[in-house]
């Protein structure tokens, strides 16, 4: 289910057709983002970002023209906006260096996951920005109700809410002055989640179980795989679908004896263009599953029952409700009987 074409021709056109209906941003704006306020005395010229997830909420939100910079893609960009995309300048793949972020002088740094930009951040804190007169804007899907401080990823303290991305959405719209395309993207989204929910009743499922496979550091140790309380849990939850990993751990990386007992019904495996280690391909992973003695026997790969997702459906992002969607449909084409 594609971004709708109202919201495509927002990306290009940059108005809407219920323009007239949204007050404007009233500056100075104060928000607050993961218990830091940031203050706005008009909206941003320039931002860089730090994730997809981020890049393409500013897309959707047709903001492009004031995206200087991107990095942290595990996708390519949606194809609606290939075309914006290509113009802009990708500082890195992965994280980027704090000297390459700053270098563009932007207004605002949106950033993806608290691990870039936090008490410990790869690419630099939160501090490091602020001493420049750099606003950074943490997700708050990655940071209400979590501890980034514990596992490599983060543990969730509380259930991933879909709220916080629709916060997302409403507050960068109000920083950058344009809550009619954020009402209009938030409401798209809601609809979107509506669909998967609607098509869960008819479905029945009983006990059906599965497992989300972000990647491995290593085709040979424990695969990580999602955790009970992130955002494929709730993924999970909306379709029916019982998560074999108890972990509060974000991304837990749990042994493949231990998951062959639990059997999942359904095994979830990410598709990215990211390569830093080897199981970011999905073949590889595919391959894995189907070759090694002890995953090839487990039921969801003797039957099939094998779902490919890209990586960035399985984050916060506006791809996370087409996600939702593909598994849906994916799990209406197989037989969980067997």
């Amino acid at each position: 289910m594609p971004l709708p074409r109202l919201v495509v021709l927002l990306a290009s056109a940059g108005f809407s057709a219920l323009t007239l209906a949204a007050g404007p941003t009233h500056y100075p704006l104060t928000v607050d983002n993961c218990g830091v306020p940031l203050t706005f005395n008009k909206a941003p010229g320039k931002a860089v970002t730090i994730g997809q997830a981020g890049t393409e909420i500013l897309y959707s939100l047709g903001l492009a023209d004031r995206v200087v910079g991107t990095s942290l893609w595990f996708n390519t960009v949606l194809p609606q906006f290939k075309d914006v995309n290509d113009r802009i300048l990708r500082l890195a793949n992965n994280e980027p260096s704090f000297e390459s972020v700053i270098s563009k002088r932007p207004d605002l740094v949106p950033v993806q996951f608290e691990w870039m930009v936090g008490p410990q951040g790869a690419v630099g804190t939160r501090e490091q920005f602020s001493e420049l007169n750099i606003p950074t804007y943490i997700m708050p899907s990655d940071c209400e109700g979590k501890d980034n401080l514990i596992g490599a990823d983060g543990t969730r303290l509380k259930p991933f809410s879909v709220d916080s991305l629709f916060k997302t959405v409403t507050q960068l719209a109000q920083i950058f002055d344009v809550q009619d395309r954020g009402d209009e993207l938030t409401a798209h989204l809601r609809a979107g989640l509506a669909k998967a929910q609607a098509s869960v009743k008819a479905k029945q499922l009983t006990d059906a179980s599965a497992l989300f496979w972000f990647s491995s550091a290593d085709l040979k140790v424990d695969p990580f795989v999602a955790g009970r309380k992130g955002v494929p849990g709730f993924m999970m939850d909306t379709l029916g679908l019982r998560n074999v990993v108890e972990s509060d751990e974000e991304w837990p990386t749990v042994g493949w004896e231990t998951i062959a007992r639990a059997n999942p019904t359904v095994i979830v495996i990410a598709r990215m263009d990211r390569r830093r280690f080897p199981a970011d391909d999905f073949q590889k992973k595919l391959d894995f599953l189907k070759t090694d003695p002890v995953t090839q026997n487990m039921d969801a790969v003797k039957h099939n029952r094998i779902v490919i997702l890209d990586a960035d459906a399985m984050q916060a992002s506006v791809r996370m409700f087409d996600g939702i969607n593909e598994l849906a449909d994916a799990i209406d084409r197989v037989d969980l009987s067997q």
